[in-house]
């Protein structure tokens, strides 16, 4: 696990970027969504040989390492959340709102696992 800037409390530390590590963490803040790690983990690996590419487990790592960010730090997942709800909002300013909001969580949990 590596160390990081405080945000707040954090549900665990920002895990190495490994297959295991990013398992591991998973496990913990989104347990639910572990099925979900290992079809996408399979479907890259796959894709990676198809292409004779990393480019394909690089980006899983990516992804994954950003949707742990996001679910192991509540302030990124309390945003992420109200920002996902409000995308179909009858409000079309709300919505448009809530997609700005949705990317800038993205964005800013891509940054911090990139650092």
């Amino acid at each position: 696990m590596s160390t990081q800037a405080d945000h707040g409390q954090e549900l665990v530390p920002r895990p190495e970027q490994t297959p295991d590590a990013l398992r591991a963490a998973l496990a913990v803040v989104a347990p639910a969504r572990l099925p979900e790690m290992q079809r996408t983990k399979d479907e890259a690996f796959a894709k990676a040989v198809e292409w004779q590419s990393v480019s394909p487990v690089q980006s899983w790592v990516l992804i994954w390492a950003r949707d742990i960010e996001i679910a192991r730090r509540p302030d990124l997942a309390d945003r992420h959340a109200r920002a996902s709800r409000d995308l179909e909002h009858e409000d079309a300013a709300v919505a448009h709102e809530a997609l700005r909001e949705l990317s800038a969580v993205l964005d800013e949990a891509t940054k911090a696992v990139r650092s």
